[in-house]
């Protein structure tokens, strides 16, 4: 059994595959960001999981494509522990990136965009990844992705800025308590899938101005540090991975075009796609 995943902050997606491309079952678990969770969760969060709890002893080789794997020790982190649940299996862990370049441009060269929990770009040249930056995280980067709105979101509610009707939803939905905000922000495990957890808000009013105010703003700022740095022209499409961009497709399109840039589409999720890759290239 083969065993591929999409590795977000909020949650991992999972398909279970053999060689000859039978599918056994696809699951999904809490995320797993070794960054930001300890071994100790990571296990907690798999082992939690039927599908992988009764499996773990068949899989001979593992796919983790994850945020926050672009270190050696982020990585040696999460091999180690899937090693102690997965006795028998190979294990190869890569950044989310590069799953984001093989559901995405396949083989060709591009510039490939995640906004997810989090916000990554890479230009991919047909045989490796460049990224123009080290990516820091949620406290001081990650543009335009979930916890970057989720931020602008809570922070807006609090100074009272936030349009009435917007704000009075906002405070049904949300636990807004400021103690209890404090302490998911600064005690809490996740603090990032916390607020990435508020931006799902925005879906609902996506065709009021406050909101297309704070897209726009947020998708400008991170064109300006993510993409349009690689110096590339409308010849090298552009591709974005994950919810924010699916569900907000339509500004990201016109800020491209407003860059003269080639926007060629968002996938929501990434994972069958990165199953057919695998099964072309790699089982």
């Amino acid at each position: 059994m083969i065993l591929i995943a999409d590795g977000g902050s909020t949650k991992v997606d999972w398909v279970a595959v053999d060689k000859y491309k039978t599918e056994f079952f696809k699951t999904r678990t809490k995320g797993l960001n070794p960054a930001i969770v300890d071994s100790n969760c990571i296990k907690q969060r798999i082992l939690e999981n039927c599908n992988l709890e009764e499996a773990k002893n068949k899989v001979h080789k593992i796919f983790f494509y994850g945020a926050g794997c672009g270190t050696i020790k982020a990585k040696h982190k999460l091999i180690k522990t899937f090693e102690e649940i997965f006795t028998n299996a190979i294990i190869v862990v890569e950044e989310d990136m590069l799953a984001a370049v093989y559901a995405a441009s396949y083989e060709k060269p591009a510039i490939v965009c995640i906004l997810g929990t989090g916000s990554n770009s890479c230009y991919f040249d047909g045989k490796g990844i460049k990224s123009n930056a080290i990516s820091l995280g949620w406290a001081i980067m990650d543009e335009a992705s979930g916890n970057y709105f989720g931020k602008k979101l809570i922070r807006d509610y609090f100074y009272e800025i936030m349009p009435v009707k917007i704000r009075n939803k906002f405070k049904v939905v949300y636990n807004l308590d400021s103690d209890y905000v404090k302490e998911q922000l600064y005690k809490g495990l996740n603090p990032n899938a916390y607020l990435a957890n508020h931006a799902a808000f925005m879906y609902e009013f996506k065709n009021e101005e406050y909101i297309i105010s704070l897209m726009e703003e947020g998708v400008e700022e991170f064109f300006r540090y993510r993409v349009l740095p690689y110096g590339k022209g409308k010849e090298t499409p552009v591709y974005f991975i994950g919810s924010i961009a699916y569900y907000f497709s339509d500004i990201i399109s016109r800020v491209s075009q407003k860059h003269n840039l080639y926007f060629a589409g968002a996938i929501q999720r990434p994972i069958d796609k990165m199953l057919n890759y695998h099964i072309d290239n790699l089982i």
